[in-house]
């Protein structure tokens, strides 16, 4: 395909592409202003198929260096800024880039204590451009557009996505969302993980207009959506629930806003209420970085009788369900042309997710309904086995979720000689709240089936997450608790 950014320039060279707080960029200004980027690069010494890990926040110059490395061929490894120095060092050697490239306005405290080359943006922009640079023609489809890292159990995995998968999971969401070019969608998730690199790649494919936030600063993120001309945004469970939170009384979202598009685990029927109390459409999505971001949404028209689900596969994926179990919930397995086309460094652990027919293992449990919409449990590896019962612990964190004083909570299982495993919760109270273990115990036995209440309430500070919101396990584990 001819490429993208070049294609749009001339395709809609005044419609706005770039939104940020005090600026407006078109299709054409961007373009300018990326090509300059990318011919400094080209003086640094940035070629074709060059890996250049890239570090940086949610900025105007880490959007216009994604695309410039783009212009240039390279292939872009996205670091996450909020990493520790732990997980920074492993992700740098194990992708050996040419160099890293950081953004001046990026958290710098943990990446410049890695051992490896780096650049500086500002020292970038201080070089002259080069005569002899030019864009790359055309995006190959099998070309590797980035390399995002995702936690494993031991360790953090390189999935390698193409421009082709890309393209086409840009052409599911837009065939379930109908995308329009009268769109402008909010960027707040970090731009180093699938769902906010994904959100650059479709507005290079749709044609819409991105309103970049830096960080999640939900006063501007709640005056962007009452005045200004936002109509999707990408939220987490948890964001949605905190943005709901500081919603000012009385207030609702601009007229042209359209939905919420949520990702990252399943949102509780509570914060569901709150939505339709304020008119906020909701709608809950499935997927993983292994399968480019989303792979299948809940549509405007089944919001309200599918609550609870993800929606149909979109028109791109095939989904199914295999070893099912007793509550009629089985391993999700997907086939599409947005899986990676590899692991870094892990060819055998990539090979080993596939079944012998193709299908791409996800590990996580569910079921499709009779209309072919997909309801997610939970990770297969996070199911509790508690006597002759499986407990699903999204299910029962969503109950307690209702509950004010909890600002998040995690269920796991925990060994127990008798029941094999019994389900503990691990609980991060809002300030000031109070609530003990008897009145936590009482209220799930009115809420859930006996054996899915906790049979203990651990306190922590702050429950571990990745920055895309997800509740690292491993880490909860070792945190210090106090009982309730």
């Amino acid at each position: 395909m001819e490429n993208w950014l070049v294609k749009r320039a001339k395709l809609d060279p005044d419609k706005v592409a770039l939104i940020l707080e005090h600026a407006d960029f078109t299709f054409k200004e961007l373009n300018l202003c990326v090509q300059l980027f990318a011919s400094k690069l080209f003086t640094s010494g940035i070629r074709k198929n060059d890996p250049v890990a890239l570090f940086s926040d949610n900025c105007f110059n880490g959007y216009v260096a994604i695309l410039a490395l783009q212009q240039l061929g390279a292939r872009t490894i996205m670091l996450d800024t909020e990493l520790s120095f732990d997980s920074l060092n492993y992700q740098i050697n194990d992708s050996k880039p040419k160099t890293i490239l950081i953004s001046d306005s990026a958290p710098t405290s943990e990446i410049l204590k890695v051992d490896w080359s780096k650049t500086l943006m500002s020292d970038i922009l201080s070089l002259d451009k080069s005569d002899d640079y030019a864009p790359i023609s055309e995006f190959d489809n099998d070309q590797v557009a980035a390399i995002l890292y995702t936690p494993n159990d031991n360790n953090d995995i390189g999935v390698m996505l193409t421009y082709g998968n890309f393209f086409f999971s840009a052409m599911g969401t837009s065939l379930s969302l109908d995308i329009a070019k009268q769109d402008i969608w909010v960027l707040t998730l970090p731009i180093f993980n699938a769902p906010g690199f994904s959100i650059i790649m479709r507005s290079l494919i749709y044609g819409i207009g991105v309103y970049l936030i830096d960080g999640f600063d939900i006063n501007q993120i709640n005056k962007v959506l009452i005045n200004e001309r936002a109509t999707i945004i990408s939220l987490t469970p948890p964001m949605l629930r905190e943005l709901l939170n500081t919603l000012p009384k009385g207030k609702s979202y601009n007229p042209k806003f359209r939905c919420v598009f949520l990702g990252y685990g399943l949102v509780d029927n509570w914060t569901l209420l709150r939505c339709n109390l304020l008119n906020i459409p909701v709608l809950q999505s499935y997927g993983m970085t292994d399968t480019t971001s989303n792979i299948a949404a809940l549509s405007f028209n089944d919001a309200e009788s599918k609550t609870g689900s993800c929606g149909q596969p979109f028109f791109t994926e095939q989904i199914r369900i295999t070893d099912i179990n007793q509550d009629d919930i089985g391993c999700i397995e997907v086939k599409s042309p947005t899986i990676a086309i590899g692991y870094l460094n892990k060819r055998q652990l990539y090979q080993s997710r596939f079944t012998e027919d193709g299908f791409f293992r996800t590990g996580d449990m569910g079921y499709l309904d009779d209309d072919n919409f997909l309801y997610v449990k939970g990770r297969k590896s996070e199911l509790i086995y508690r006597g002759d019962k499986i407990i699903y612990p999204r299910e029962v964190e969503n109950v307690y979720r209702s509950i004010n004083g909890i600002a998040d909570i995690c269920i796991v299982g925990v060994a127990n000689g008798l029941e094999k495993q019994v389900p503990v919760a691990y609980i991060e109270l809002k300030e000031h709240a109070y609530l003990s273990s008897a009145n936590l115990e009482e209220f799930g036995q009115h809420n859930l089936m006996d054996y899915q209440v906790p049979t203990e309430f651990r306190l922590v500070e702050q429950i571990p997450k990745t920055t895309s919101g997800k509740i690292l396990h491993t880490q909860l584990l070792k945190l210090k608790y106090e009982k309730l």
